[in-house]
């Protein structure tokens, strides 16, 4: 019997990607998607070839899309506000030679964080039959992860030979508001080089995104109805870590306390090396909010201790609540893509790809109150975990349950595992 597809009033963007993760990236779409929705998308190519053409103008245009507004037939304003996004290379040195590329372009999830600020929360996706590396944990966790500035929007160099370094601010000069006495400028001597140089490094971060990063992982928090711990080394970084602290424990008491406090909920700082040591011997069940680099790190951490980065959504919520871009928590598998290129059978884990196709389309659900598009988007994620829990999954994860006795017979390649999702969504929506 044909499905009545589900018509989704309003557009998402798509930014498609590299590799390995963009050939199955089609498949999800060809197989799971648009046999089910009647959704407008709005496409841009964020493969790297197609960057390089555009002078990555594409990958801002993408953000700038996701944030546009645009009109219905009745005048009615909107925003996009999601957008679901593939996988995509970040080139270096080599990637330079093997594309020919006009310049070393920036990370495209660093282009569209800065974009469009915000927090990028990632979580475990359970399956009760593939082992988790750190059996104590037996409840989800949760990152939430700082998109914005320190070290992915740091100013770096290579310094040669003896100097003093110094760390100068001055008020705007075009600035004519400035009380008076007050444009005087600040400088900082940070380290006098008196051999052959070294590296320096100058970095920053806004009380505008810090605050949004506060709102955001409270809220997220309080919905899930878990503890939030924000972990920073505010004990050498007084002042810069210092300043984390204090604006979560101001938005925490301005608006957050007598929730949680009815919820039985918690907020608390911690630093980072006790934050560690606690996630490694709790059982879960919390929001651990993370500065920039840290969140980069622990995300992955906790992604290997639940059994697999391919098991992890990934969602960038912005501070105004309603925008977000979902995206797999991975690389683009150039490894199998090799394998692909070849000619030869690849055994790609899209799950991680899929989630973020229900969780960008579940926001849409949401934002447009359209039950149907919900259910969907739940069912559909069922069915991953239905068929993994049935037996059949990719080889990444049979080879966590088989280990060195892993047979051909125990996993299915990249199209027949989502062959095999396909048809579990079909019988869940029959």
């Amino acid at each position: 019997m044909a499905f009545e597809k589900i018509k989704v009033a309003n557009p998402i963007v798509e930014m498609d990607g590299d590799e390995m993760t963009r050939i199955f990236w089609q498949s999800i779409k060809d197989k799971l998607i648009l046999p089910f929705l009647d959704l407008d998308i709005k496409y841009f190519d964020l493969g790297l070839t197609h960057r390089d053409a555009t002078d990555d103008k594409v990958t801002t245009e993408s953000a700038e899309a996701t944030l546009k507004y645009s009109c219905c037939l009745n005048h009615f304003v909107f925003r996009y506000n999601v957008a679901i996004k593939c996988a995509t290379i970040t080139p270096d040195e080599a990637r330079m030679k093997e594309f020919n590329l006009k310049q070393m372009w920036r990370s495209p999830n660093g282009t569209i964080r800065n974009i469009l600020n915000g927090t990028v929360f990632r979580e475990p996706i359970l399956c009760k039959n593939i082992p988790r590396l750190i059996p104590g944990w037996t409840k989800p966790i949760c990152i939430g992860r700082h998109a914005f500035g320190d070290q992915y929007r740091a100013t770096d160099t290579v310094i040669k030979g003896p100097g003093k370094l110094k760390l100068m601010f001055g008020k705007l000069p075009l600035l004519r508001d400035i009380p008076e006495g007050k444009d005087e400028k600040m400088e900082f001597e940070v380290f006098n080089f008196t051999g052959e140089g070294g590296v320096a490094i100058a970095m920053y971060n806004t009380d505008e995104s810090i605050r949004a990063f506060a709102e955001a992982s409270m809220n997220t928090a309080y919905e899930k109805k878990w503890p939030l711990y924000l972990s920073t080394k505010n004990t050498i970084l007084k002042k810069y870590d210092g300043r984390f602290k204090d604006i979560f424990q101001e938005v925490y008491e301005a608006h957050w306390k007598s929730k949680y406090e009815a919820a039985g909920i918690w907020y608390e700082h911690r630093l980072i090396d006790d934050m560690v040591a606690y996630a490694l011997k709790s059982e879960g069940g919390y929001v651990w909010a993370c500065k920039n680099y840290d969140g980069d790190v622990q995300s992955d951490f906790l992604a290997q201790g639940f059994g697999s980065l391919g098991l992890m959504t990934s969602v960038l919520v912005c501070p105004d609540g309603k925008t977000i871009e979902a995206e797999a928590a991975h690389g683009t598998v150039t490894r199998h893509y090799r394998v692909h290129q070849r000619g030869g059978e690849t055994s790609t884990n899209s799950i991680a790809s899929i989630f973020a196709w229900t969780r960008g389309l579940a926001h849409r659900a949401k934002l447009d109150d359209n039950a149907k598009l919900l259910e969907f988007t739940q069912k559909l994620e069922e069915a991953c975990i239905g068929t993994v829990e049935s037996g059949k999954m990719t080889k990444d994860l049979a080879l966590i349950l088989h280990g060195p006795k892993l047979a051909r017979n125990h996993y299915l390649n990249t199209e027949e595992f989502i062959d095999a999702v396909a048809a579990e969504l079909k019988a869940k929506l029959c």
